[in-house]
């Protein structure tokens, strides 16, 4: 890569399990008592992994930046996870066309949901609200005073607003619906930047799922690369620079005046 990308971390919750739950297999899995369950219900039936809650957030962003063995307390799918009661590999192939983990956690994660004691969702949702109002303080500035607006005074817009906040749906996405729905409470102002990317075209559909909505040009360069144009709150900049770097490690961005 030819400049130093940041990594993103993101933060969520969990459900203890008891005891009798199986054991993990031995490498860098999360241990039971800080894993949750995810479940799918399909055909009267439960198919239930156990997960870290810490990385939820980031599969969903960003699948092959988290490893199996770390996402995972057993590397197993269950009916009953609890009860130690498995699925036959019929089961398995019924629900998820396949006996393969990796392909039957991603199912499970897309389509189904995470299991949270009403403790560990009122903390995940403070932790996030956290998160939100941080982020709104970073990107807006009062447009009057030119200023960044107090992280209580966005909070308590929040609240006025009555924003509800999701714990499983990633910061920057429910900022936009934040700040849309505290800007008639405050007034909100973001500077933007533009900013030109130029990728081999091998890296073109991973690139592009990624920055479709923001792309304001692209064009193909006679040596196969991909060139393009986004424009972005200037707060976002390095955060945004390192999404890309981390689906082309070969990119080069320069900002535009």
């Amino acid at each position: 890569m030819r400049n130093d990308f940041e990594r993103e971390s993101l933060n969520s919750g969990c459900e203890v399990l008891c005891p009798s739950t199986p054991s993990p297999s031995q490498g860098s899995m999360v241990s039971l008592d800080d894993a949750v369950i995810a479940r799918l219900e399909k055909g009267g039936k439960r198919y239930e992994i156990l997960v870290d809650p810490d990385l939820v957030d980031v599969w969903k962003q960003d699948p092959d930046s988290v490893e199996l063995d770390d996402l995972l307390a057993t590397d197993e799918v269950w009916h009953d996870a609890k009860a130690g009661d498995r699925p036959t590999e019929e089961k398995l192939v019924g629900v998820f066309g396949t006996i393969e983990l990796e392909e039957c956690v991603a199912k499970i994660l897309t389509d189904g949901s995470v299991q949270l004691t009403t403790e560990q969702r009122k903390k995940m949702v403070t932790d996030k609200r956290t998160a939100i109002v941080a982020e709104i303080a970073m990107l807006a500035i009062d447009p009057k005073t030119k200023l960044p607006h107090p992280p209580h005074r966005i909070d308590n817009a929040l609240e006025e607003a009555r924003f509800s906040v999701d714990p499983f749906i990633p910061v920057d996405k429910q900022v936009k619906d934040a700040v849309n729905e505290i800007r008639p409470l405050i007034p909100l102002s973001f500077t933007t930047v533009k900013l030109a990317f130029k990728i081999s075209g091998a890296n073109y559909g991973s690139v592009l799922s990624l920055v479709r909505e923001d792309v304001l040009r692209e064009e193909w360069l006679a040596n196969g690369d991909w060139a393009f144009t986004v424009e972005v709150p200037a707060g976002m900049k390095i955060d945004y620079i390192a999404k890309v770097g981390k689906r082309a490690a070969d990119v080069v961005v320069k900002e535009l005046d």
